[in-house]
């Protein structure tokens, strides 16, 4: 009886074995078709993606080989079946865990690059030269490529990529919001934080320096770390940092928080478009970044809204004593900050880029966010029954090893080696943009950016200031001049304004409870006079005499009294602080946020137009043809002398200059690979925005002076950059690198 249990056991040992080995050689087999597959694939036309244009889905069941499966074979596959390429063993015979999922196994090439610890040539794969490693890394991206491009066709363009464009939009929104919101607020924050003409200054181009740092620094960890998960870090920046800027209340504090909301938000821009467009495909691609810049107006609109509806509105704010006062200004700083917190809700449904997936060697992931795209166009178009037919994806050969630090390793020091690590990727992804084969397009590129941002910055921001300017000169063409008049006991109990009194002599009058607007006293003697109640604004008093006076609860600081003789006077209660009074700026303001919306408004013409001709006329036609157009509108501007006119000259040239911005957007995309695309994206934009701190400093500079310097600055940067980017590569019917 023991003799034949023993007899059955090495019975089925054996069998077992035998089984064992006819799967290893099975295996073996199907791993060398895959392989001859893979380089079948490689040879094969692009002529492919030309026909049957009108087809959504050629790929269906007609395409042969490793990459494809035919219906018969989905079919079984759904029944519960798996086909070989699918299996994967080990020597223990342990089955590949993706299997559970349905997940195809990984490109056999995969596995030889990335040289794991039992295959043959992994000692020798150590030694390689590296420039033989980076160029089979390249072969392998254009390998990708052009599959990837095969997959996107097959996966076809709807309701994913549409609500992608929603989410995305948010983000992008966002970024349009920050720009506006410190212009929108100054002339309220300068009057409730006593702001000084260059503290004024530095809070109109902190924001500038924080997107400048952001979008360097998000725009290379996007490369390293993904596009969603640098985009969710950023975003959560700016609405953290936004969100205290309306609280916090002195002016080094909020000058902080700005700067911090300025680097977190600086990472939208570079990388929104660099994720948009790795789920779309060839023929798609220039028209969609093109509506998507539309949510960038859409963010202007938006700020200029919520500006013209809550600031103005003197109710909406409470006060703690002297100490703490929240205005509404702070009520508009809270609500700006509204798109950014909806990006981040919206961007934790959205998937990882699959191309980010597919560079970075993780195969089964990115396989199943192409799935997820597939499925939900199929079932959002009605063809639920349509299986994703693509079985192996190609991957891209992983240059960088970790490091193996040990357990034992304090914490400190392995983040720190963590950091040092992902700083020196960076940096080499950086320079990675000055190699030979991209240094004469990125200092191309970086020449357009810098020209185009220079001239677009610099004059938008001289528009608002020229209007101001020339509604000051008007406003001061109706100001009353008075000369030694000679008032006694005189009880002044209404508002003054627009006044110049020079060598007047005022004895035992009375100031009460009135407002003073644009009130200049000079060299003027008020003897035993009583201020009570006063609330003055641009209102001075230079070389005057007080004699036996008393100022009760006023807000006449010594700043008001220039070179003045105070003899026997008082000041009783004065109101501390710079007092809010919304209703001398009140036109101003409106007319601020009205000049802002319709110069906003104005760009959606352009928007309209470069999306649907990009990719008709080509990315390069697009971009220096809007930029000579905007180039000869500049020298209109000599004819803007009214108010009315620069209105309606910052809408043209807002509305033409919009197409340039798209096209460089477009451009700037797929001119660099997957690996480097947002890192040298975001390189261009921080030179973007180094470029609009230099062109405001400088055209405000000219602002009351002379309209000549400003106007050829502008043009002379358009034109520099419109000759510029047509010696840059077209890109229109390129596969995305």
């Amino acid at each position: 009886m023991e003799d034949g249990y023993q007899n059955r056991t090495a019975f089925i040992k054996g069998a077992k074995d035998i089984a064992k080995e006819v799967k290893r050689q099975a295996a073996k087999k199907v791993g060398r078709s895959v392989d001859r597959v893979s380089d079948e694939y490689s040879k094969r036309s692009y002529s492919r993606f030309e026909e049957d244009d009108d087809d959504d889905y050629p790929m269906q069941g007609s395409q042969d080989g490793g990459y494809y499966r035919g219906d018969s074979q989905a079919a079984n596959d759904d029944e519960g079946g798996h086909s070989d390429s699918t299996e994967g063993h080990d020597e223990d015979d342990e089955i590949y865990e993706g299997e559970y999922q349905g997940i195809p196994r990984a490109d056999s090439g995969k596995g030889s690059l990335a040289g794991g610890p039992g295959s043959v040539g992994a000692g020798a794969q150590q030694f390689r030269d590296i420039s033989v490693s980076e160029a089979e890394r390249r072969k392998d991206q254009e390998e990708l490529a052009q599959q990837y491009e095969t997959i996107l066709q097959e996966c076809g363009h709807g309701k994913f990529q549409w609500s992608l464009y929603f989410v995305l939009g948010l983000a992008l929104m966002a970024d349009g919001v920050e720009i506006f919101v410190v212009g929108f607020v100054l002339p309220s924050a300068e009057k409730d934080m006593c702001l000084s003409e260059p503290n004024k200054s530095m809070l109109g181009l902190i924001v500038y320096f924080g997107m400048m740092v952001g979008a360097f620094l998000w725009g290379a960890l996007a490369d390293r770390i993904g596009r969603r998960q640098s985009l969710l870090i950023s975003l959560s920046i700016n609405s953290i940092f936004s969100f205290f800027s309306s609280f916090v209340q002195g002016y080094s504090t909020f000058l902080f928080c700005r700067l911090l909301s300025g680097v977190g938000i600086g990472g939208s821009i570079p990388i929104v478009f660099s994720y948009y467009s790795e789920f779309l495909s060839q023929e798609k691609r220039g028209e969609h970044l093109s509506w998507l810049c539309m949510f960038w107006m859409i963010g202007g609109i938006y700020a200029s809204a919520m500006a013209w509806a809550i600031i103005p509105h003197y109710g909406w704010s409470f006060q703690m004593g002297s100490a703490y006062q929240f205005h509404s200004w702070r009520v508009f700083v809270l609500v700006c900050a509204f798109p950014s917190v909806a990006a981040i809700a919206a961007l934790n449904a959205m998937p990882e880029s699959p191309r980010f997936y597919l560079e970075n060697g993780k195969h089964d992931e990115g396989w199943m966010v192409l799935k997820q795209v597939h499925d939900t166009n199929m079932r959002a178009k009605g063809y639920p029954e349509r299986v994703f037919s693509v079985t192996t994806i190609k991957t891209v050969k992983q240059m960088d090893e970790l490091v193996d630090v040990g357990t034992d390793t304090p914490a400190w020091q392995r983040y720190r080696l963590k950091i040092m690590s992902l700083s020196q990727q960076i940096r080499n992804n950086i320079l990675a943009c000055f190699r030979p084969e991209y240094k004469r397009t990125t200092f191309m590129l970086m020449a357009v950016w810098f020209s185009m941002s220079f001239s677009y910055y610099g004059l938008t921001v001289w528009f608002p200031d020229m209007i101001k300017y020339i509604q000051k000169q008007e406003y001061e063409s109706r100001t009353k001049t008075f000369t030694k008049e000679r008032v006694e006991h005189v009880t002044f109990n209404f508002t003054l304004e627009n006044q110049v009194h020079r060598q007047g002599y005022y004895f035992n009058d009375k100031f009460l409870n009135l407002k003073m607007k644009s009130m200049v006293f000079e060299d003027s003697v008020f003897e035993e006079c009583y201020f009570e109640d006063i609330t003055s604004t641009h209102t001075f008093f230079r070389n005057c005499t007080f004699i036996a006076s008393l100022f009760y609860n006023t807000d006449l600081f010594k700043y008001r009294l220039v070179n003045c003789k105070l003899v026997n006077s008082t000041f009783l209660h004065n109101k501390e602080g710079c007092m809010l009074d919304f209703s001398d700026d009140f036109n101003n303001a409106y007319m601020i946020y009205f000049v802002n919306f319709l110069g906003t408004l104005a760009v959606l013409p352009g928007n309209i137009v470069s999306a649907l001709l990009m990719d008709k006329i080509g990315r390069l036609r697009m971009l220096a043809g809007s930029s000579v157009i905007s180039c000869v509108s500049c020298f209109f501007l000599m004819f803007g002398n009214t108010e009315s006119g620069m209105i309606a000259l910052l809408c043209l040239f807002g509305g033409i200059s919009i197409a340039s911005w798209n096209a460089l957007d477009v451009i700037t995309v797929e001119l660099y690979p997957s690996d480097k695309r947002t890192t040298a994206f975001g390189f261009l934009n921080a030179l973007c925005k180094l470029a609009a701190v230099l062109g405001i400093s400088i055209f405000q500079s000219f602002v009351g002076i002379t309209k000549a310097v400003p106007i050829l600055f502008a043009a002379g940067a358009l034109a520099a950059g419109s000759f510029l980017a047509t010696k840059l590569p077209e890109t229109r019917g390129q596969v995305l690198q």
